[in-house]
């Protein structure tokens, strides 16, 4: 089931169960992070195994692990965590991960995985690559990988959940909001959010509306970003088209060389 329209939130201080079906769920993990670049970390929960999703910076290992334990009773039960791009923000406690679980796949994309090793670690871990495979649950779940060159690195991918159809986007749709909210309520409010992050930091139009075509027939039930605010399934058919209109980087800074 779908919490995400129904959710009333009263502690945003300790995880969110987003989903549920039967053994299968998937966590907001709460980290009252208050400043306008808060980021967000998923578990997803498949049966006796878990990956994460975007783990963050060092500073969140320890209240991410915690918060892993106390939902999964045991942290090997970790198999994988996903990072959609390399910065710091998202990839930084690796070197944490690693230390603890030094069997789990790091799943990425070559691009990505390249420059991880530049936290410290070596670079003999378990690379999963994104580009070769879809990732697949001892009991048959399955991630699906979505491509997201420039977007704003040319390695960064997406993350699509087959059995919630929600869409992991990493840095799309991410917003800069200091009147945060876990799910957006009003979209226009939100759209004005995301132009403070998107206009600067992706490539172009072009990057953006070929990601948006890549997505435009999933059958999304909710986008969850790594900054800013959940975006329900009533504002999915807005995001994409967000996307295919947004002008964003080399587009503001030469437009006079725009088509």
């Amino acid at each position: 089931m779908n919490y995400i329209n129904s959710l009333e939130i009263t502690d945003i201080d300790k995880p969110i169960l987003l989903f549920e079906d039967g053994d299968y769920q998937i966590y907001w993990l709460g980290l009252n992070d208050d400043n306008s670049f808060r980021v967000n970390v998923y578990l997803i929960k498949s049966g006796d195994e878990a990956v994460i999703v975007d783990p963050g910076n060092r500073n969140f290992f320890e209240p991410i692990k915690k918060e892993v334990i106390n939902i999964l009773g045991d942290v090997n039960k970790v198999k994988g965590a996903i990072f959609c791009h390399q910065d710091p923000d998202v990839s930084a406690s690796i070197i944490d991960w690693l230390e603890i679980l030094p069997d789990m796949q790091i799943i990425t994309s070559p691009r990505v995985n390249v420059l991880l090793p530049f936290y410290g670690i070596k670079d003999d871990y378990n690379f999963f690559d994104i580009t070769k495979s879809h990732f697949e649950f001892s009991n048959g779940k399955i991630l699906t990988f979505i491509e997201s060159p420039f977007l704003h690195f040319p390695g960064a991918f997406t993350t699509y959940c087959n059995t919630s159809k929600f869409l992991f986007s990493g840095d799309i749709f991410a917003a800069l909001d200091v009147e945060w909210s876990l799910i957006v309520e009003n979209w226009e409010t939100h759209e004005m959010a995301m132009n403070g992050f998107s206009q600067d930091y992706f490539a172009s139009n072009t990057a953006t509306r070929g990601y948006a075509m890549k997505i435009e027939k999933l059958p999304i039930e909710a986008i969850l970003p790594q900054h800013g605010s959940i975006i329900p399934q009533k504002f999915v058919k807005n995001s994409i088209q967000y996307l295919r209109e947004l002008r964003c980087g080399l587009d503001l800074i030469y437009p006079y060389l725009k088509d």
